[in-house]
């Protein structure tokens, strides 16, 4: 029997949708003065979505998805975004920020690396979306304006 060709998933509509779900995410808020806090919204077949708070100076080091494709949307606050262009060699830090206001959405294909800090003086929350669902993702450390892998974190033993 021929296998059935699948649609590739719409992280933007599927991301979109759960924002817009007020009464879903809005009573797991929760902030945590040592850390951003997060909680697994949904986890199905073809992707799973994330909510993650943001205090004013919290943020992310350099990172990948492991592969995984993804979309977020700024629910609350304002994030800044800062990404490499992946390309032949090392990743290279691509100048300048986007600042990521309440309700922008940011779309990104399996290859993205991105650091995301709140450097606003308001907290922030932000819906996050994967396809495939995360298994592995890297870190890096900044030498120049290059990245390099310095640790990776697993599904079930990091997060």
């Amino acid at each position: 029997m021929p296998k059935k060709n699948r649609s590739p998933i719409n992280l933007v509509k599927i991301a979109t949708s759960l924002a817009n779900q007020r009464a879903l995410w809005e009573p797991l808020v929760s902030y945590d003065p040592v850390a951003r806090y997060y909680v697994r919204l949904a986890r199905e077949q073809e992707f799973e979505a994330w909510l993650l708070t943001w205090l004013p100076g919290q943020g992310t080091d350099w990172h990948d998805h492991g592969g995984s494709a993804g979309a977020f949307v700024t629910l609350r606050g304002a994030l800044t975004e800062r990404h490499a262009e992946v390309s032949y060699g090392l990743p290279r830090i691509v100048p300048g920020d986007r600042e990521l206001v309440a309700g922008t959405l940011r779309s990104f294909g399996s290859r993205h690396i991105h650091e995301v800090t709140n450097r606003g003086i308001e907290p922030a929350v932000s819906m996050h979306v994967y396809a495939p669902s995360l298994v592995e993702m890297h870190q890096y450390e900044v030498r120049d304006d290059l990245l390099h892998v310095v640790t990776s974190q697993l599904v079930g033993v990091n997060w």
